[in-house]
């Protein structure tokens, strides 16, 4: 250490939350600084109480993170062998209060710490924040330990409440994290009860001379027309094909409009974005940005490349305005720059307008520039990012819009086209939104006039059916969070990744569903603490802690407020008697009782029978994909996709249907019905039988491995994904091996060592 202190002497000591960071603000502040980090939260309130004195105005007592006391050590030595020590922990609340925690923790004069703090790592936005420091704005860490006392008092005192209740000891509860829950239980429960309605659209092949354009029927009697069933549409039908029917142009419409670009990201349209266009989730995406933000080895030294990634804030600072203007300018022309810059409204209340939007801190620095110092995740990301800036500050899309109306006696059809005129931003970006929502593709309609006669050339009737609401992805559910005002930008990935975690919720696809204990954990919540699970409640609750941060409301009279009803409530929750017992919804094969959700002391979860001890059937948790039929997700209406496979009990053809599990087989039997989880098949044939297919199951705990599709006759299995090739050293099947970095062939039996090449991209976990 004391080489170290020698080195240290006559230096100033910067402190960041992560290691990552530490490279690039050495690069950019040089030989006088000494970077170290202190790995995110460095104290936190005691495990094992509270650890806030309720009778003193909820005074917390904060103790050393075990496993960073000797972080706290090497701080401490190098704060007091330098000058000067800058706190430098991420730009928003939860980072002022790790300065603050950092500032606890050094023994040395207050005259020597400084606060600073900036938006993105670069060597303006570094040199600017040291050489305006300020000093720990206590108020942000006030909100800060506010939030963090509601968080730990919802927990501690509600988890007792479900291990009571549901008999489960490995439950818990959070202020946010299950009210994010409820949403998901309710939406759940929206699908269930849906009852699809028949409705029919009608569309017709129209001709002038030897031009034809499509037409749909739009209104009856100059009111939208509604067509409720089949033979509503067969009557039109045949009044449409009719000979006497005659077909005239009365309205032609053209008209020009403008499509604006929208704002540059913030932390939940990036993550909306990045999963709809790339297919990352929030964690993956909040991870890669982080990277970008912390910096990335570019040309021998470390850049950060894109401002800090954590922001509700659509504000585009000045300079980087310039920036854009000039790089439009240059590669673009004057044509795709507006007269004035565009600026964005804010779009919501509570919005921390402390930074940002999240932008390339360089937009000199294209992804096409930097590609080769980039994994293709980061370019992926980077560019959307990019891209999506650059275009907020480009001109408007200008967009000709026909639309022509055509008679058919108490009838009229509607055809309509669009062209893009001039692209403008369209050039750089185009929405999701846009995507699903735009303009149809281009289809062209003979030149026409009002009064023309025209030709019925075919007459097509469709049948739909109204569909009911999508289950969430992780997007939506931080864009329905976000439109509560539930939540900040830097909780969105941890909430979603705790209801996983804690299996109140599965994904699969993409989309996520509660399971059989998040829904009975959320009925029995929503039962007992009504206002903690309210949505209003939750949201004016992120209100009051912005307030306290903005001086306008004081800490402890916002907990005092909430603690005194909370307590009472939770008292008289603890007070009730009575287990709740997690039916399944399944019988018990043996005895006919219901089937219920259990847990084993290590965790592990299975059905077991209500009649217990007299009855001790026990069911693995896979039998619930079995009986996903029944969750009313399916669509009747498409129709059935078929498979090869026989009815194992009765021989009928088996079909393929869609349930919240993802895909299953059902039988074609009325009175059979039997199910069973659709296992997907690799193609490849089993090489110890001969006669059946590998294809993907699953262990007991979830984990995916391959068998024979022949098992239990056959019992071989492997680890990873068969390729279909053999070795060619020792003949066993090649498969595929998930690597950080990428995929890699290799051969599955473990004494033979060869390897195949690399290939880039790696897995999408």
């Amino acid at each position: 250490m004391a080489e170290e202190d020698k080195k240290s002497k006559g230096t100033a000591l910067v402190i960041v939350e992560s290691p990552a960071k530490t490279k690039t603000i050495k690069k950019i502040l040089g030989n006088g600084y000494r970077i170290e980090a202190s790995f995110g939260h460095i104290r936190d309130l005691p495990s094992k109480d509270l650890g806030f004195d309720v009778e003193h105005d909820f005074k917390p007592t904060f103790v050393v993170i075990p496993e960073k006391k000797k972080v706290v050590t090497k701080l401490n030595d190098l704060a007091k062998t330098c000058d000067k020590v800058y706190l430098a922990s991420d730009p928003d609340r939860e980072g002022e209060a790790i300065a603050w925690h950092v500032r606890q923790v050094l023994k040395v004069p207050d005259e020597k710490v400084f606060r600073i703090e900036f938006n993105e790592i670069t060597p303006k936005a570094v040199k600017y924040a040291v050489d305006h420091s300020r000093q720990i704005d206590m108020d942000k860490v006030k909100a800060q330990q506010t939030r963090q006392i509601l968080d730990k008092l919802v927990g501690y005192k509600l988890s007792p409440v479900l291990w009571k209740k549901l008999g489960n000891y490995k439950l818990s509860a959070g202020r946010v994290q299950s009210v994010a829950l409820r949403m998901i239980c309710e939406r759940e429960d929206e699908i269930e009860a849906f009852v699809p309605v028949e409705y029919w659209s009608i569309h017709t092949i129209m001709a002038k001379d030897d031009g034809t354009f499509e037409a749909e029927l739009s209104k009856y009697k100059n009111k939208k027309i509604e067509i409720k069933n089949q033979e509503e549409a067969q009557k039109i039908v045949d009044f449409l094909l009719d000979k006497s029917t005659n077909y005239e142009v009365t309205n032609i419409t053209n008209r020009t409009t403008k499509r604006k670009p929208t704002a540059p990201f913030i932390t939940s349209t990036l993550q909306r974005e990045a999963s709809s266009k790339l297919g990352y989730g929030v964690q993956k995406t909040m991870q890669i940005a982080q990277k970008l933000y912390e910096g990335i080895e570019i040309d021998g030294g470390a850049a950060g490349l894109i401002t800090y990634m954590r922001t509700d804030s659509v504000r585009v600072s000045d300079d980087a305005q310039v920036m854009a203007k000039d790089f439009i300018l240059k590669n673009f022309g004057e044509e795709y720059y507006p007269k004035t810059p565009n600026v964005y409204a804010k779009g919501k209340q509570n919005v921390q307008d402390a930074h940002e939007a999240i932008r390339p801190a360089y937009p000199d620095r294209t992804p096409d520039s930097i590609k080769k110092y980039l994994t293709p995740e980061q370019y992926k990301l980077y560019k959307l990012i990019w891209n999506k800036f650059m275009s907020s500050q480009m001109e408007a899309a200008s967009v000709a819009n026909k639309a022509v109306e055509i008679s058919a006696g108490d009838y009229t059809l509607r055809a309509s086209t669009s062209k893009v005129t001039f692209e403008g931003f369209l050039k750089l970006y185009v929405d999701t939104s846009d995507d699903e929502d735009g303009e149809k593709p281009e289809e062209k309609i003979p030149d026409l006039n009002k009064g023309d006669k025209l030709t019925c050339r075919k007459v097509e009737p469709k049948q739909h059916f109204t569909q009911p609401p999508p289950r969430f992805s992780e997007a939506s559910l931080v864009k329905a969070l976000e439109e509560y005002g539930i939540g900040r930008p830097s909780t969105y990935a941890s909430i979603i990744t705790k209801i996983q975690t804690r299996k109140y919720v599965d994904k699969k696809d993409r989309t996520l569903f509660p399971t059989l204990l998040g829904r009975t954990v959320s009925k029995q919540l929503c039962k007992q603490f009504t206002e903690i699970m309210d949505y209003k409640f939750t949201a004016g609750m992120e209100g009051k802690l912005d307030k306290i941060a903005d001086k306008k409301a004081v800490w402890t009279k916002v907990l005092k407020d909430f603690y005194d009803p909370f307590i009472v409530t939770v008292d008289k929750a603890m007070q009730e008697g009575g287990k709740v017992l997690v039916d399944s919804g399944i019988k018990c094969p043996n005895c006919g009782k219901p089937m219920v959700l259990r847990t084993s002391k290590y965790g592990t979860q299975f059905l077991g029978c209500s009649g217990y001890p007299e009855c001790k059937t026990l069911m693995s948790m896979d039998v619930l994909s079995e009986n996903i039929g029944e969750s009313g997700d399916e669509d009747e209406h498409k129709e059935p996709e078929q498979c090869n496979e026989k009815c194992e009990k009765c021989g009928s053809p088996m079909i393929f249907k869609m349930g919240p599990y993802g895909k299953y087989m059902e039988c074609t039997n009325a009175d059979c019905r039997h199910r069973k989880p659709y296992r997907r098949s690799t193609g490849v044939k089993c090489p110890k039988c001969g006669k059946g297919e590998i294809v993907e199951r699953k262990s007991k705990r979830g984990t995916v491995f391959y068998g024979c599709s022949s098992y239990p006759d056959c019992d071989f299995t492997l680890w990873n994904e068969p390729t279909g090739e053999v070795c060619p050293t020792c003949g066993a099947l090649l498969v595929k091996k998930i690597l950080k970095n990428g995929e890699q062939i290799v051969c599955s039996n473990r004494s033979c060592q060869y390897k195949k090449e690399q290939v880039e991209g790696g897995n999408d976990a």
